[in-house]
């Protein structure tokens, strides 16, 4: 659900990406533009499969902060030079995160988890880093802390 070959919908039908100059800014705007959180990585020569159909756009150069691929640096829709063996993929995996900064100005990279509450809105605040779930210390932990890990877990 978090991973796979990119597809774009354009002008009625649907069609991949070829993965000339693509690269985990491309990939970073993918992974915001379908709404994932995670750890952005770009994946070339049809990682996850070779697509059918046409390749609607090559040569995408996005900076990382566009909100969607319309707003990157590409070739025109349908202009390329490419066949389904450079079908770009993404991968927007959430178990390896993105850096978060508390206002302690210490990083960690890692998904951030509640457990053992009475209800998903509460709970012991883990984190998964190096490929295990660990707790988080409380010294120095306020409530700005916590709106720190609210929002990272998408509750406003």
């Amino acid at each position: 659900s978090f991973e796979g070959r990119v597809e774009v919908y354009h002008d009625g039908k649907w069609g991949t990406i070829c993965d000339d100059q693509w690269d985990d800014r491309d990939a970073e705007v993918v992974c915001r533009q379908l709404g994932l959180s995670g750890n952005p990585k770009a994946l070339s020569w049809a990682h996850y499969g070779q697509g059918s159909g046409p390749i609607l756009l090559d040569e995408v150069e996005c900076s990382g902060n566009e909100l969607s691929l319309d707003q990157c640096k590409k070739s025109d829709w349908g202009q390329q030079n490419c066949d389904h063996i450079e079908d770009a993929g993404v991968s927007c995996d959430p178990f390896t995160g993105t850096d978060l900064q508390l206002y302690t100005g210490q990083m960690w990279s890692g998904t951030v988890r509640l457990a053992g509450g009475r209800s998903p809105r509460e709970g012991r605040v883990e984190v998964y880093y190096n490929g295990d779930w660990g707790t988080v210390c409380d010294d120095g932990w306020t409530d700005l802390s916590a709106q720190v890990v609210c929002r990272q877990l998408g509750f406003r």
